[in-house]
């Protein structure tokens, strides 16, 4: 997957980043950028990315076969990270999982479709037959019209996810068939 990029991308404020993979090189910099996110993001992702050790082991097992993680750069700065999870086998094989994080300073100029598009087109490429992913309803709403612009179909099941004051959020489960 790897051999695309790096790649330039202008978004629709004009603005310039450079879309690339996450490598072992950049534990300091995506550890930076998750530390640097307001509090309120922070909570609400899907794994402790306050933990420096579970950066460092990404780094250290990368397998894009699995896990394909791309960075949204700006000149050394990471503005974004999104990931494509794959499965080895099992029923859920030829189904791809989206999840992303992007900077406050970044949000509503299209990188998010940017992101979205470029795993739509890794998951055509490798086969896959559908993309999911699974969003807060309420908070991550502009996450959700995004993915459902680009023709994701959603599901809202309520309280089905919790935040870390032990509050119900419904959830929307959003699938695209490739």
């Amino acid at each position: 997957m790897p051999h695309h990029y790096p790649q330039q991308a202008a978004l629709r404020d004009g603005r310039r980043i450079m879309l690339r993979p996450f490598t072992e090189r950049d534990v300091d910099a995506l550890y930076e950028f998750f530390h640097n996110l307001p509090a309120a993001y922070q909570r609400f992702a899907w794994d402790p990315i306050d933990s420096r050790a579970l950066i460092e082991s990404w780094g250290q097992n990368i397998d894009y076969s699995k896990v394909f993680p791309l960075l949204a750069v700006d000149g050394n700065k990471i503005v974004a990270d999104a990931t494509l999870h794959r499965r080895d086998g099992g029923p859920l094989r030829l189904v791809g999982r989206v999840k992303w994080m992007i900077d406050p300073a970044w949000r509503g100029v299209g990188l998010g479709t940017l992101l979205v598009n470029h795993f739509i087109t890794i998951g055509r490429e490798n086969g896959l037959r559908h993309l999911c992913s699974m969003l807060i309803s309420d908070l991550e709403a502009d996450a959700v019209a995004t993915l459902q612009t680009l023709g994701f179909k959603s599901y809202v099941q309520e309280g089905y996810g919790t935040d870390p004051d032990g509050n119900q959020h419904d959830m929307t489960k959003l699938v695209l068939k490739l």
